[in-house]
């Protein structure tokens, strides 16, 4: 009798494989039933990954109550084998994701309702997400008038040299969150927190424009690897 061949992710085209997009473009890039594709790995020998995803989201796509996202975060790990292709294994993926998504959303709740004395006061925050980053990242932490935490936004990534060609979405999102002042963060994979001398004219530029929209940009935090240091403190902003 024959027998299907297991299909896996391999199967599919270099570009319609999650995990090449999300390593490609970023996670934020990819639909829901992609990052429940990376998450279980495997499929059957019916399907993929990525279709068992599409199927399980399709299933519950008419389902008000919150559709299968809702259904992985509220469920048990029990209630989940039930589903058609969820096994145990695929289920504990599904929930330990879910977990750890709540736990992020619970620590970002509470990185919002700091209120900032001086930019040292975001390095505890910070310090583990940005410290060992392979690559360069930069935030803005949106205050409002009493240095009170808004929200946090990431606002380029690659080298300071190529973050100022952000500088609109950066003050776009400040003024959609009604903020009085920005705070840069950024971090340095060598280690080393001395700015160089794209940090100093980005921070400059930015400053500049902060003049022009009436949201000052009061500080530039660079993390490293443990250390801290403030632009403002050692002198180097106006």
């Amino acid at each position: 009798m024959f027998q299907p061949e297991h299909l896996t992710m391999r199967d599919l085209p270099d570009d319609d494989r999650p995990t090449e997009k999300l390593f490609r473009s970023g996670a934020a890039t990819l639909s829901d039933a992609e990052l429940i594709a990376v998450i279980i790995r495997h499929g059957s020998r019916q399907e993929t990954a990525l279709s068992l995803a599409q199927r399980l989201i399709a299933t519950f796509e008419p389902d008000s109550s919150g559709g299968m996202l809702d259904f992985i975060r509220t469920c048990s790990v029990e209630e989940m084998t039930c589903l058609p292709g969820i096994g145990r294994v695929k289920a504990v993926q599904l929930k330990a994701a879910a977990e750890l998504g709540m736990r992020i959303g619970r620590k970002s709740r509470v990185i919002e309702q700091i209120k900032i004395q001086c930019p040292d006061d975001l390095f505890p925050e910070l310090e583990q997400e940005m410290s060992d980053l392979p690559r360069e990242k930069m935030k803005a932490v949106l205050l409002d008038v009493r240095n009170r935490v808004i929200r946090m936004c990431d606002i380029g990534s690659g080298g300071l040299s190529s973050a100022v060609l952000f500088p609109r979405d950066i003050f776009r999102e400040a003024i959609r969150a009604n903020a009085a002042s920005i705070i840069l963060v950024h971090n340095h994979p060598s280690g080393d927190p001395e700015p160089s001398s794209d940090d100093l004219e980005t921070t400059r530029k930015l400053c500049e424009l902060g003049d022009v929209m009436g949201i000052r940009v009061i500080d530039h935090l660079i993390i490293a690897r443990g250390r801290s240091l403030s632009l403002r403190r050692r002198g180097l902003m106006s």
